[in-house]
């Protein structure tokens, strides 16, 4: 596009930043912060396509004067750490969530695939597991835990250490977006078709109730972050794929960038899965059905609403401010 044509294009709405940040009238900062958003995201597309323009220059400028005048008001609110997850995370989720609809297919599609090739092939779990988990598993059956891994370590070494992993595979996920989606979309079906095959596997062996006990307590978490995590990655390959007006450089910086932030709101949900995982997953059948019952419905509504209801919110507050 060229640079008239840009201009053009954008111009209304960055008369709207100028009254924003030197009008009379006051914005709520919620608002501001959503007109950041594009402002940062024309400002990239800016430095890419024209990085000598005066356009570039003027759109710093407005960056920077919004960006202080957003948290210097946050800042007599709230904290930063606040703002991010209560506002910045939400308005981006909102913006993508086509993706985490498409995460979320794909991840029930892949799951019912794991539990019907599991049903209909005896040997699946086996080749999915790996040989040493499945015996392991029907020892721990025999013996009357069938989810005794998770007292295999001590509290906080399984935490340390599973919380690291999940970290991981959740970088990865995204990571690999890079690879057009694909190599996301590799980590999501592999995970899902792992987690439906052990699932059958437990349900055919009689103990489902059980294994729902020890791996859903922390898993309502875990899981569902692996699949925004996914969603991320599917945000950074249409970057690339779907550059639509940017230059693909330009639509990359921004995927990353936005995606990268969803990803950072999936971490606390990570990390107090590998809490619970380490401290309170191994007692999963000592304690009280209703007690495992609130835990899992308590964990998996709160990241439900974080993510599925909560960005609905925050940008029906915005828009009616408007």
């Amino acid at each position: 596009m060229r640079e008239v044509a840009f201009i053009k294009q954008n111009k209304e709405k960055w008369l709207d930043f100028e009254q924003a940040i030197f009008g009379k009238a006051k914005k709520n900062p919620d608002e501001m912060a959503s007109l950041y958003i594009h402002l940062v995201n024309d400002l990239s597309y800016a430095q890419t396509y024209y990085p000598k323009s005066k356009t570039v220059v003027y759109l710093n400028y407005l960056a920077a004067q919004i960006y202080q005048k957003i948290y210097k008001t946050k800042r007599t609110e709230t904290n930063w750490f606040v703002y991010f997850f209560s506002i910045e995370v939400p308005l981006i989720v909102y913006q993508y969530r086509r993706y985490v609809l498409y995460a979320f297919l794909l991840f029930f599609m892949t799951t019912t695939i794991g539990v019907v090739s599991a049903k209909y092939d005896p040997d699946f779990a086996r080749l999915i597991m790996g040989d040493e988990y499945i015996n392991m598993t029907l020892e721990n059956i025999k013996d009357g835990n069938p989810v005794a891994v998770y007292k295999s370590g001590s509290n906080w070494g399984m935490t340390i250490g599973i919380t690291l992993n999940n970290l991981y595979v959740g970088l990865i996920s995204f990571i690999f977006g890079i690879f057009a989606g694909i190599g996301t979309f590799y980590v999501l079906i592999r995970n899902c078709i792992m987690l439906g095959a052990i699932q059958y596997f437990f349900y055919e062996q009689g103990v489902f109730w059980e294994s729902v006990q020890g791996i859903w307590i922390h898993g309502s978490m875990e899981i569902f972050a692996i699949v925004i995590e996914a969603a991320a990655g599917f945000i950074l390959g249409a970057s690339l794929l779907f550059p639509k007006t940017y230059s693909r450089m330009a639509s990359f910086k921004i995927g990353f960038k936005n995606s990268f932030k969803i990803v950072l709101g999936t971490m606390p949900f990570t990390i107090a899965a590998g809490i619970l995982e380490g401290f309170v997953t191994r007692y999963s059948l000592e304690m009280p059905n209703w007690l495992n019952v609130l835990i899992i419905l308590s964990t998996l509504s709160l990241i439900s609403f974080y993510f599925l209801i909560f960005p609905f919110i925050v940008n029906k507050k915005i828009q009616s401010a408007k």
